[in-house]
């Protein structure tokens, strides 16, 4: 079920529908609004298939093409989770279907999972303060200012936070300490001292569920738990002190104020929504 948590309830699939397919010259098929859902009869529909050759080269964290193999869907599969927070959907002719509807494009484009691909995304978060240490209210809505720790995607150049794929059989926990560490500390290639970093601060989960990505395809798509973990006291040690560097996916890493204007990739804004509503911050 599209819950009403979800940020996209009312805006069926705007990523996931981008004229040109990221990373590709591949055009979607048209789709009105009216023909996102499948219920929706539309014989014209003819979306064209593509997955990238990365994918096709068969790396160890993609699926196989569907005929090569029988995945089982809706039910976690050889330690791969293919349940949906949306709940179960509909399998045709062995593939999955977007439980959010059309996208104008089949296959798997460059997603390496056939239906649900789970990721995870750290919301790091502290107050913004003064040379003094108090914190700083905006000028127009009085609210406390926060910041967030965003990363530049080397992929397209947009800011994001900075999640990743949660690797098979791994808790969601433990994917939002090594994607942070990986992408935000540059853990890699840190010595492990530094790579010591417990997320143990007030962790709050603000979304769970599908994301509106535009990497999404009829067959494949991106899901997410989005938690925040924040730095209320500003302690010395902790979020605020963190030794920021760009890691592997990401081009620059930086605090950046949480502000509705701020452009972010995919769906992120919502997430960034829910968290400064719920710690009664400035958005």
């Amino acid at each position: 079920s599209s819950g009403s948590n979800s940020p996209q309830a009312t805006h069926p699939h705007v990523k996931s529908r981008c004229p040109q397919y990221p990373g590709s010259n591949i055009k979607r098929f048209p789709v009105p609004d009216d023909k996102v859902n499948w219920a929706q009869q539309w014989p014209q529909y003819d979306p064209v298939s593509y997955t990238t050759p990365l994918i096709l080269n068969k790396p160890a964290w993609a699926d196989p093409d569907i005929g090569a193999f029988s995945p089982k869907f809706n039910t976690v599969d050889n330690g791969v989770d293919r349940t949906s927070f949306e709940g179960s959907y509909q399998v045709e002719n062995g593939k999955p279907l977007n439980p959010r509807g059309r996208t104008g494009l089949a296959g798997r484009g460059l997603l390496g999972r056939w239906g649900p691909n789970h990721a995870a995304d750290p919301i790091v978060t502290r107050w913004k303060v003064d040379a003094k240490g108090a914190k700083m209210h905006h000028s127009v809505s009085a609210r406390p200012l926060l910041q967030f720790v965003s990363i530049k995607r080397k992929d397209c150049g947009e800011w994001a936070i900075p999640g990743g794929m949660v690797d098979p059989g791994e808790q969601v926990s433990l994917t939002l300490q090594r994607e942070f560490s990986e992408e935000a500390l540059n853990s890699l290639s840190a010595s492990p001292e530094d790579r010591a970093f417990p997320l143990v601060i007030f962790p709050l989960q603000v979304y769970k569920g599908y994301v509106d990505d535009p990497r999404n395809t009829d067959n494949a798509w991106m899901e997410t738990v989005a938690v925040n973990f924040h730095d209320d006291q500003g302690i010395s040690n902790s979020v605020s002190e963190l030794p920021l560097q760009a890691g592997d996916d990401a081009g620059q890493v930086q605090w950046v104020d949480i502000d509705s204007s701020f452009p972010l990739y995919a769906n992120h804004s919502n997430f960034l929504e829910l968290v400064a509503k719920e710690r009664k911050a400035h958005w």
